[in-house]
């Protein structure tokens, strides 16, 4: 599919004429650019809220216990409402996005989170908190999945995904950020209002400032092509190759990128490269978010059940939380040198043993470490996931094949407190992780079993017919 008009980038006297290349071969030829790191630093702040919300009630799941009276039986309940929403979120949203656009669906989630959580602060009961965070789950749902898919198609191949993990990294401050600040606010009252109310507005209003960060992003100039919008998408390109040029010479683009003609989901799934992949994330996605959440969500029930004090547990899962952002940090150098396929795998293993280590730490110390170590692995473990599913799959399906998976994972997260939560009081957690790190290592199987190799590939060759 070819881009129209007969637009011409100059540096030097040099001026190459662009009517007859793809868009995917003009992007992928340029540098990162200014809107390259706007947009990367913008989705990041998104994703910040994502992973504030999602670590929030884990966060204050003892606090709920005793403001409203929740009895153990009904804390799973409060824990899996969120992910519940997510999964009804992600499944509908992801398809819209295919549909309206990347960008569209940003706005549109984004704004069901934040009218949601807003609700949410005020909420006069346990139910009723309930019902205000299935429906911020709802909006929230499909931000990763679309997050990923706009990044994959906005960024040039061989930056995908150090730039992805960028916006990652910014992400994932979301999580202490939730730790530190339910230690501060936990127990205090601000102009007469309990603390962790002013968490649940704290993420209404931060979500609503991205919104209108994100009205400034361009669409994505690959999915505008794939719906037939060449001239939208060779504008966004054109502005790109304009700021490219203006610091310096940059290569024409190149033949040997042959975009794949617009595909139905139902003959993606006859061709078997993209039926084995489809098969492997509906597979992985489920088992992956049971060790990767189940920690976060659980980590500080452990530590109240092992007789360490709110306070004290508040303390511990914040300084342990910092191991997120950091571990999103060191996939930086990495991501790139690195088969995507393979850090995935590598470091899954890794999450298992970290895990039982954890459940069987006798001292403050001991915890703090095995804990840090757990979520810094963890995170470069997501980052791989993250950068690797935006890959598998054409333009015109990518937010659609990462968004059913996707929100099985979610699926699976809303179940598994009601299982998790009772084995916990039950058998404690060295059961608990034993059965994690056996899920992951099954799920991390998977890919090295069905996963094909993807880094420094542009996606069109990734998604070509022949490929494995």
């Amino acid at each position: 599919m070819l881009s129209r008009g007969d637009t011409t980038v100059g540096h030097g006297g040099s001026v190459t004429t662009l009517a007859l290349f793809s868009i995917a071969s003009r992007l992928n030829r340029l540098p990162v650019v200014g809107t390259h790191r706007r947009a990367v630093v913008v989705i990041g702040l998104g994703l910040f809220f994502d992973f504030y919300e999602v670590f929030l009630v884990g966060v204050l799941s003892t606090v709920f216990l005793k403001e409203f009276g929740a009895s153990r039986s009904e804390l799973p309940l409060l824990l899996s409402s969120a992910f519940l929403g997510a999964f009804l979120g992600a499944t509908a949203l992801t398809t819209l996005a295919d549909r309206i656009g990347r960008r569209q669906a940003f706005l549109l989630t984004l704004g069901i989170y934040s009218v949601a959580s807003l609700a949410g602060a005020f909420s006069p009961t346990l139910w009723f908190l309930v019902a205000a965070r299935m429906v911020a789950g709802f909006g929230i749902g499909a931000e990763l999945p679309v997050a990923d898919s706009y990044l994959a198609d906005l960024l040039p191949a061989r930056n995908r995904g150090r730039y992805t993990v960028w916006a990652y990294t910014i992400g994932f401050c979301g999580i202490p950020v939730a730790g530190f600040l339910a230690h501060s606010l936990v127990g205090a009252t601000v102009i007469g209002i309990p603390g962790w109310r002013w968490m649940f507005v704290f993420g209404s209003m931060g979500a609503l400032v991205i919104w209108f960060l994100r009205r400034r992003l361009p669409e994505s100039p690959r999915w505008l092509e794939s719906v037939g919008r060449l001239d939208e998408a060779a504008q966004i390109v054109a502005r790109l190759e304009s700021e490219a040029a203006a610091k310096g010479t940059i290569p024409p683009p190149r033949y040997d990128v042959d975009p794949t003609p617009p595909i139905s989901l139902r003959a993606a799934l006859s061709r078997p490269s993209l039926r084995r992949r489809a098969t492997m994330l509906l597979i992985f996605h489920p088992l992956q978010s049971i060790g990767y959440y189940g920690f976060g969500i659980l980590s500080v029930l452990i530590l109240t059940e092992r007789g360490y004090s709110v306070v004290a547990s508040l303390v511990y899962a914040a300084i342990i939380y910092l191991g997120y952002p950091l571990g999103s940090l060191m996939t930086v150098p990495l991501i790139e040198r690195f088969d995507r396929k393979w850090m995935i795998v590598s470091t899954g293993g890794s999450m298992a043993a970290l895990g039982l280590f954890y459940a069987n730490a006798t001292n403050s110390t001991s915890i703090i470490i095995f804990g840090f170590a757990y979520t810094a692995v963890s995170n470069v473990f997501s980052n791989s996931v993250h950068v690797y599913q935006g890959e598998l799959f054409p333009t015109e399906l990518r937010a659609r094949a990462a968004g059913l998976p996707y929100a099985l994972s979610r699926l699976s997260i809303g179940i598994m407190p009601f299982v998790l939560v009772p084995a916990l009081y039950l058998y404690g957690p060295g059961w608990v992780f034993s059965s994690t790190g056996a899920v992951l290592l099954f799920a991390v199987a998977t890919i090295a079993v069905l996963g094909p190799p993807t880094t420094g590939l542009a996606l069109e060759e990734i998604s070509s017919e022949h490929t494995w």
